[in-house]
């Protein structure tokens, strides 16, 4: 029986280190001015439609999918009964396709989520 190899570990560097990277910044701190409500569902930091750009530029990932899901739905369902029917204003599978920005939805989709929304 021939004797196991262990590999050696790499060789140390003894360059200089790299600089540490500097910590991300935490999205939900830069987030908290940007909020709305209805009727007018408008940011009160920016006065975009909202969800404005400072949501929707997020880097959305699985995690934050399932961390937005269930208050963007209510949301949604709000903001349906608050924008439909008025003059010049979104159609109910627009405001689904706003406010679930971060779901990949079709037309059909967004149509059958608003119907289920009313």
């Amino acid at each position: 029986m021939r004797p196991r190899r262990v590999p050696h570990p790499p060789p140390r560097s003894t360059g200089p280190r790299p600089a540490p990277t500097p910590p991300r910044p935490v999205p939900w701190l830069t987030l908290e001015d940007h909020c709305a409500a209805g009727p007018d569902w408008v940011c009160e930091a920016c006065g975009e439609a909202w969800p404005c750009l400072a949501w929707t530029s997020l880097p959305v990932d699985s995690s934050l999918r399932r961390a937005l899901l269930p208050s963007f739905v209510g949301l949604t369902r709000q903001a349906i009964r608050d924008l439909r029917g008025r003059p010049e204003g979104p159609e109910p599978p627009e405001i689904v396709t706003r406010f679930l920005w971060f779901l990949p939805l079709n037309d059909d989709e967004a149509r059958a989520t608003a119907l289920r929304l009313r």
